[in-house]
């Protein structure tokens, strides 16, 4: 008896732990690609230690020579909108690149 009740609680287990794997897995992200006026690596230093610490805010990519700042988020944290304000107040000019 004690052998059914211990497998029924492994494979009890195994499945909650499988789900909540999955349910990890299923989160969206979205990236946004932002032309912005940087000219230098000082600029970018900024974007890269103050960006990432912004609500939902999981990857960013900054290139200098491009001007361009790659963002990667959760958009049920935040949005296009709230990110550009983010970069205002580091005094960084942003726009979504179409």
């Amino acid at each position: 008896m004690k052998k059914i009740i211990t497998l029924c609680l492994v494979a009890l287990m195994t499945v909650g732990i499988a789900s909540a794997q999955q349910k990890k897995t299923d989160k969206k992200t979205v990236t946004t690609e932002f032309l912005t006026d940087i000219d230098c690596p000082h600029c970018a230093k900024k974007i890269d230690n103050t960006i990432p610490y912004e609500k939902g805010v999981k990857e960013v990519k900054v290139d200098v020579p491009t001007k361009t700042v790659t963002i990667t988020y959760d958009p049920s944290k935040t949005d296009d909108a709230t990110l550009i304000k983010a970069l205002a107040k580091l005094k960084v000019k942003a726009e979504v690149k179409r």
